[in-house]
């Protein structure tokens, strides 16, 4: 699931340098996000927090809600920082995703709405006044999941500090 969302990431920044031409030479993007998941078992959980991202391939997803977790991202190397766990994941993705095969692939359907495939997967996105605004799908365990990005914000200086997580003592490494 977390990939997932992390491969979904990778793309919309790059969707929106793609799709709207103001967005084009797009080098940061800053916002809010709700996350929410509706299972096929009917429970539904929402996660909050902060989203940064940097063109040069730097991420960092911040929770707040309903549990604190970072994860950063710079390249391959993913960290999950879960401070309540007192834990750090070090893995590498894998997998690459081809974005520029995924914006050719993406189709303006009506309207403010797109989809794309990625992996056998079929992604809504929504702009709404040329920022992305959601993006939807349903994963391979039959989840509904939607992210929306509020207060969104292009292009403003992001300090390459915050994409640094330093281990601490007191925390387990589980490298995967």
């Amino acid at each position: 699931m977390f990939y997932r969302t992390l491969i979904i990431m990778l793309f919309i920044i790059n969707f929106s340098q793609a799709s709207v031409n103001e967005l084009k030479n797009l080098k940061t993007l800053q916002a809010n996000f709700i996350q929410t998941i509706d299972s096929s078992n009917g429970t539904k959980i929402e996660y909050r927090g902060y989203l940064y991202i940097k063109n040069s391939g730097k991420i960092l997803w911040s929770y707040k809600e309903p549990i604190l977790k970072n994860v950063f991202v710079d390249g391959k190397i993913v960290i999950i920082d879960e401070p309540e766990l007192e834990q750090a994941i070090y893995t590498n993705l894998e997998n690459q995703v081809d974005i520029l095969k995924l914006l050719n692939d993406a189709k303006h359907i009506k309207d403010n709405l797109y989809k794309t495939t990625i992996e056998n997967i079929e992604y809504d996105i929504i702009l709404n006044n040329k920022k992305i605004d959601k993006i939807s799908y349903k994963d391979e365990l039959e989840n509904n999941i939607e992210i929306r990005l509020e207060n969104t914000i292009y292009d403003e200086d992001i300090n390459d500090n915050i994409f640094i997580f330093i281990l601490p003592s007191n925390y387990d490494l589980i490298r995967k």
